[in-house]
């Protein structure tokens, strides 16, 4: 599962009701969810983070708050 899978799973988030709201098959959703090698995109973020009612800012550092900078 990746981190939005586990971020959706913890948010109780019903995956077919984003689908529906984002206009994002429910393919893609659970591809976002459980494949490691997809990416998600920025518009993809916004949408699903608007139809679950989560500010995308709050989104985008749950799911990627962990990078940091190469120290050179």
């Amino acid at each position: 599962m990746t981190k939005l899978g586990q971020y959706l799973a913890a948010k109780s988030v019903n995956k077919s009701e984003v689908s529906r709201k984002t206009g994002l098959s429910k393919a893609r959703i659970n591809s976002l969810s459980m494949n490691g090698n997809s990416h998600l995109r920025a518009e993809e973020l916004v949408l699903i983070s608007m139809a679950v009612g989560i500010d995308p800012s709050e989104m985008l550092k749950e799911l990627y708050g962990h990078l940091k900078l190469k120290k050179v």
